[in-house]
């Protein structure tokens, strides 16, 4: 048996993984990532029943079911390094014995559907639409730290790394399928557009955002919406769904990301009421979740 160290499964005093503090009895096999902890009672509040919640920092978690389903929902907080101790504490609380500190024989499968909130890069997908993720494209070089190759998609990573011109001393994009599966249960909605959702590894330089500090490439951006290959393009920008969607790969996990469109970088509109957009959202996962 390898007995995985104190130093690399961190617990709590009573036994739940110490940054979502929660045991593997507090959390349903359907899980909903948001972003903001304050979006979890919101979608919380269409379940019929709860029971369980817990917060921990940035992460908070509430546990009941929706139409009969039991589902959790968790708030990752900002950023592909969140999205690291989430996902891999997470899949340890279905896959690994917390009491004798070891992989079980017997994985689990779990599905994952980040519902969040995003800028579209395309001037033909606008504000208080839906993008779903075919693929996330990761800015950020998180998942670099595993070993990672056999769940990429090369070839489409090499056509925008050769499209964009793509500095050699970042971090080298690359890009990961959703479960197409979910993604088909997600879809099928007039307002759900379909694309590579661009996963940066910060809010202001790595979007393309200027305030004080001169950019490395002022041109990224464009060159990232007009990347085209074999049908795929980039169709909106965030920091979370690249992530996601690798170490679910990597984990044996199905992933999916929605996002709702509340700013569109292309044509410069913002939502006049993003709380009412994201709440449809909210409203069309869970309903094609129960299904």
């Amino acid at each position: 048996m390898n007995r995985i160290p104190e130093s690399e499964l961190v617990l709590n005093p009573d036994g739940s993984v110490y940054h979502l503090n929660l045991l593997p009895e507090n959390v349903a096999e359907t899980v909903i990532f948001v972003g903001d902890q304050d979006r979890v009672p919101k979608v919380a509040a269409h379940f019929e029943t709860i029971e369980f919640e817990t917060q921990k920092r940035e992460f908070r978690t509430i546990t009941g079911t929706y139409k009969g389903k039991r589902m959790s929902v968790i708030s990752t907080g900002i950023g592909p390094d969140n999205i690291d101790i989430v996902m891999n504490e997470l899949d340890a609380l279905f896959n690994i014995d917390l009491k004798t500190r070891t992989i079980k024989e017997k994985l689990t499968s779990i599905t994952i559907v980040r519902v969040g909130t995003s800028g579209s890069l395309q001037a033909d997908i606008p504000v208080d639409h839906f993008v779903l993720a075919d693929y996330g494209i990761g800015f950020d070089g998180m998942l670099w730290s595993y070993d990672c190759n056999a769940v990429l998609e090369h070839e489409l990573a090499d056509a925008f790394v050769a499209h964009t011109g793509y500095m050699s001393e970042k971090a080298k994009p690359y890009i990961v399928q959703n479960s197409p599966e979910l993604g088909d249960k997600l879809a099928g909605n007039p307002k759900v557009h379909r694309g590579i959702t661009a996963t940066a590894g910060g809010f202001f330089g790595p979007q393309g955002r200027v305030l004080r500090l001169a950019l490395q490439d002022t041109e990224l951006n464009h060159k990232t919406d007009s990347f085209l290959h074999k049908g795929h393009r980039v169709t909106n920008l965030e920091m979370e769904t690249s992530a996601i969607y690798g170490l679910s790969k990597l984990m044996g996990h199905k992933a999916c990301s929605m996002n709702c469109i509340i700013a569109n970088r292309a044509n410069k509109t913002f939502s006049k009421d993003p709380y009412a957009a994201v709440e449809e959202l909210i409203l069309y996962t869970l309903n094609q979740l129960s299904k």
